[in-house]
């Protein structure tokens, strides 16, 4: 045998014990498989690109390889090292998936085909751009609502990403608050020493002389506000829900929410990176663009059933005079043009 099929056979000797029929697969099984199957396909490169030219499939070369990685894993499956080599038994697999897939995509060349001479033509043959290229069927297809989804998409990202920012805006000025506040705040001289002795100035330095339960605490209750303030002010969370997920009163959160919209629209205002949206629904600012009302008819839908024996017709409202040189009134005008389209008497109350 030459080095190409002792090679072959190692390959999938060693594909074969790696797969096993009874037992899940180990990752480090597959990675073997994985290696074994990639030699093999490189040692038998050369024979596929020659089956590939013999069938006459080089313009459609990425599926005639596919079909190739198919005709190897099946012959893997069912070799039998006792009945033949794998190179043989390989050959067979190969040949058949390519003229399988000759077969399919030349469809001009069957006998039936010829005798009616039918050609095959490609989809994308079907349109062509104004420089000649041929135009695939998926670019014809035109969705009417793609816009205005991905418009409504992106305001919905560019909203998000505006409200997370105003939120971190707030919740970085109560926490320059809360720092302040408990930089000010007495401490004991007893607690101030012992944090002194246990930490030394390096921990002084870092916080202040602010204790770090302190601190602590001050980001729990920040994490808490910033819940509060996102699902109640953007999310339009009830009271009920957010009293009983955080376990504040309800009287708690609506102080919480509005001393934070009042902040959120000074931030908004003094930061230019929310300029737009403080300067919306201020006079003279550019308004959003309203849908067109749906326009309704004012006669009858000839549709509906009561209105299948009614007919209309133009009534000249100067016209409808109850006697000469007496003009009509609005509601004798009206009454007029109800008779104008009331139903039309049917054949059996006719004498």
């Amino acid at each position: 045998m030459s080095k190409i099929t002792i090679a072959l056979e190692a390959a999938v000797a060693t594909v074969i014990e790696n797969t096993p029929k009874d037992a899940p697969q180990t990752n480090r099984q597959r990675v073997y498989v994985d290696r074994a199957f990639a030699q093999i396909l490189k040692l038998i490169a050369p024979r596929i690109r020659h089956f590939v030219r013999q069938y006459g499939l080089v313009a459609h070369w990425e599926d005639a390889e596919q079909c190739c990685a198919i005709a190897v894993h099946r012959a893997i499956e069912a070799y039998d090292p006792a009945k033949a080599q794998f190179t043989t038994f390989v050959n067979w697999q190969i040949r058949g998936e390519l003229q399988s897939l000759r077969f399919r995509l030349m469809t001009d060349q069957r006998p039936s085909a010829k005798k009616v001479e039918a050609t095959t033509v490609s989809l994308s043959a079907l349109a062509t751009s104004p420089d000649g290229d041929e135009i695939s069927p998926e670019a014809m297809i035109e969705d009417e609502d793609a816009v205005l989804r991905t418009e409504a998409a992106a305001s919905d990202y560019l909203a998000e990403g505006a409200v997370s920012q105003l939120i971190d805006a707030y919740v970085d000025q109560l926490r320059k608050v809360g720092v302040e506040a408990l930089r000010r705040r007495p401490r004991p001289k007893r607690a101030e020493a012992a944090l002194r002795r246990a930490d030394g100035p390096r921990l002084r330095t870092a916080t202040h002389g602010i204790d770090p339960a302190e601190l602590e605490k001050l980001e729990a209750k920040l994490s808490r506000d910033r819940e509060i303030v996102e699902r109640r002010v953007f999310q339009t969370a009830t009271l009920d829900d957010l009293s009983n997920e955080t376990g504040v009163t309800k009287e708690r959160v609506r102080q919480i929410t509005k001393r934070a919209a009042k902040a959120i629209a000074e931030i908004a205002a003094k930061d230019p990176r929310f300029a737009v949206m403080a300067e919306y629904g201020q006079p003279g600012a550019p308004k959003r663009r309203q849908p067109a009302p749906a326009r309704t008819s004012l006669l009858p839908d000839a549709s509906l059933p009561h209105n299948r024996l009614a007919s209309v017709r133009a009534v000249d409202p100067a016209t409808l005079t109850p006697s000469i040189g007496v003009p009509a009134q609005p509601t004798e005008r009206v009454e007029a043009i109800q008779l104008a389209i009331a139903p039309a008497p049917s054949s059996a109350s006719l004498h």
